[in-house]
């Protein structure tokens, strides 16, 4: 979805009422998880930022909901977790909202905020 959200609470608002749900779970993670990360909104999706680049965003798209954790090693690691689904080099985009799992994402989040590794 294109959005034009100053922040992510209307962003989450603007998306249908079957992922709203989905949406804010996606964000509380994102929270409890990235300690020192930044929230904001950059892309036209909410991002979370550590020191200024963003490691860590989710999107509404128009046939999927997509998390990018662009962490390269934490997607390559975590393959096998993520079979069956469309996973590109840091994207992973889930068809329905019941596809994802949110224990294989709070490792994904996990791993990102423990990594070293530059965002790709």
């Amino acid at each position: 979805m294109q959005s034009s959200a100053k922040d992510v609470a209307s962003y989450i608002r603007e998306a249908s009422q079957e992922r709203q749900k989905c949406l804010t779970r996606l964000r509380k993670l994102c929270l409890d998880t990235l300690a020192g990360f930044e929230e904001g909104m950059d892309y036209r999706m909410p991002c979370y930022k550590r020191e200024g680049v963003v490691e860590v965003a989710f999107a509404s798209q128009k046939n999927h909901i997509s998390l990018y954790v662009n962490i390269e090693g934490v997607v390559k690691a975590n393959r096998e977790l993520l079979k069956g689904l469309n996973v590109g080099k840091g994207c992973i985009r889930y068809t329905r909202p019941e596809q994802i799992d949110f224990s294989v994402v709070q490792k994904l989040l996990s791993e990102t905020l423990e990594s070293q590794e530059d965002s790709c």
